[in-house]
């Protein structure tokens, strides 16, 4: 085995030691165990699955505190073990030693990063689920086109996540594509992930649709609010919604033909729009519809305040609500660039089939630094 390649290994390996205790550091380890006993306590207290929504939530809480845990022992068990791996390689000269190096090594580096990611998802609602909602631009079936493109994005990525995907609301575009999908991605910190997303999303590329082959461009909006369980205190005066029903577009059984159970609600003071056509009853998708829309209110109160501040230390806003974030150019050359992070990616096709992670931790670390510099201010 080359020594030089060992040695290149020794000094990555140990370059990630600071890093592997500042994040076990700033996870508070033994607060969470602490923790863990407390929920164990209450699990084996009489009683604990009278109330199946709380208790829920106490199991999914334990479970992520424990697997939070075991990840962090994990990590420093593979530490010292390739640790131990390279001095054996050093002592025994052995070639093929060198290749399961470097497999541990790139695995200990790739769940480090990730737990190192997810140290930063510190918001009031990183935690929660995510509700998504994509809206086709102008340009008819290019863009509805597009949209159904992201939606595919969207749905890989939280599968390969392990997360679940629930469509809300569905509409689909006159000739192909979708018009708007409103969805809900299920799992662990999702809303955390994908608040990055929000903005509008720009393609271009040589039409499919075009029978000249010229090139396109393309635009699809795209809001991201977590789907907050506990009731907000948001004030709606009944007076300023006006709420609509009707027929489910998705594909669906005979109830979705022929009720009109979707629910559409405005708010005609702030022209938000939300809608719900996925439940059975027009009850729960008004129910729904108004959980939607107390997160959008909240969230838009949370950015007004954010702008008040902003106004006040005289800052230049560099990201608008809903402005462009992200080019996917598709012709005359492959990359998807991100337009705050400037994070770029060659390999378009892997993005659009779901590898958003590159994009998603470069705007975590990003946004991190950004509010670490203010304090500073």
């Amino acid at each position: 085995m080359a020594m030089v390649e060992l040695d290149q290994m020794k000094f990555e390996l140990q370059s990630y030691e600071t890093t592997l205790q500042e994040v076990i550091d700033s996870l508070d380890l033994d607060g969470k165990s602490k923790r863990i006993e407390e929920l164990e306590m209450e699990l084996e207290a009489p009683g604990f699955w009278d109330d199946p929504d709380s208790s829920n939530r106490k199991m999914k809480e334990l479970k992520n505190l424990k697997d939070t845990r075991d990840l962090c022992e994990k990590l420093k068990t593979q530490y010292s073990d390739i640790e131990t791996l390279i001095e054996m390689g050093y002592e025994e000269d052995d070639p093929e030693m060198e290749g399961e190096i470097r497999g541990e090594l790139d695995e200990f580096v790739a769940e480090l990063d990730e737990l190192r990611i997810s140290t930063l998802l510190s918001g009031e609602y990183d935690k929660s689920n995510a509700i998504l909602k994509l809206n086709a631009g102008a340009g008819g079936t290019e863009s509805c086109d597009w949209c159904s493109m992201l939606y595919r994005m969207y749905t890989r990525w939280a599968e390969k996540k392990g997360f679940s995907v629930e469509v809300l609301d569905y509409l689909d575009g006159d000739e192909a594509g979708i018009k708007s999908v409103t969805f809900q991605v299920n799992g662990e910190n999702a809303y955390g992930y994908l608040k990055s997303e929000k903005g509008v999303h720009r393609l271009v590329r040589i039409s499919p649709f075009n029978a000249q082959g010229k090139r396109q461009t393309s635009f699809v909006s795209l809001d991201v609010m977590p789907d907050i369980e506990e009731d907000l205190d948001i004030e709606i005066n009944p007076e300023d919604l006006r709420v609509d029903t009707y027929r489910s577009s998705g594909a669906g059984g005979q109830h979705i033909n022929k009720t009109s159970s979707a629910v559409r609600i405005t708010h005609l003071p702030t022209g938000v729009v939300v809608q719900c056509q996925n439940e059975r009853s027009q009850f729960q998708n008004k129910d729904k519809a108004m959980q939607m829309l107390k997160a959008k209110l909240y969230l838009l109160k949370q950015e007004a305040n954010a702008e008040k501040l902003s106004d006040i230390r005289g800052e230049v806003k560099d990201i608008a609500w809903g402005n462009q974030i992200r080019s996917y150019v598709l012709q005359p050359y492959k990359l998807v660039k991100d337009l705050r992070t400037d994070q770029e990616v060659s390999n378009a096709d892997g993005v659009l089939d779901g590898n958003l992670d590159p994009f998603i931790n470069a705007y975590l670390k990003w946004i991190s630094a950004k509010k670490a510099e203010e304090q500073r201010a």
